[in-house]
């Protein structure tokens, strides 16, 4: 799960370099950078995913991506082509949140699994 995270932050970390030229580039680069610093923690150090505040604050971040995803769900017939998502910046900024939601869910993904393994490490051998 590490190397899978630290691949997801470089992929999030890529996707706030291209907004550079972007009209909302500042509203587009916090988005994809909540993202990067999550499965940066995740990978670099999962263990801290534990904490209380973190838990929550990654909680918070996956129900607000989900909610972007339900706002922003492109509404161009054939979203998912080439063509349309080449020319449509709503179908783009809807993919960019689904992408941000994944991420975020395999974040958790990583805290639910690191949670079960402390767990099973503390039970007593029977």
């Amino acid at each position: 799960m590490r190397i899978l995270n630290g691949v997801l932050c470089l992929l999030m970390l890529a996707f706030v370099a291209v907004q550079y030229n972007d009209p909302d580039a500042g509203l587009w680069m916090v988005i994809y950078a909540l993202p990067a610093a999550w499965a940066a923690l995740a990978a670099w150090r999962p263990a801290r995913l534990q904490d209380r505040p973190a838990a929550l604050g990654l909680w918070f971040c996956l129900l607000a991506a989900l909610a972007g995803v339900a706002y922003w769900w492109p509404t161009d017939a054939g979203w998912w082509r080439q063509e349309v998502w080449w020319e449509s910046e709503a179908a783009r900024e809807g993919m960019g949140l689904m992408a941000v939601a994944i991420v975020l869910a395999v974040v958790a993904l990583t805290r639910w699994l690191g949670a079960r393994k402390a767990v099973q490490l503390e039970r007593p051998a029977e």
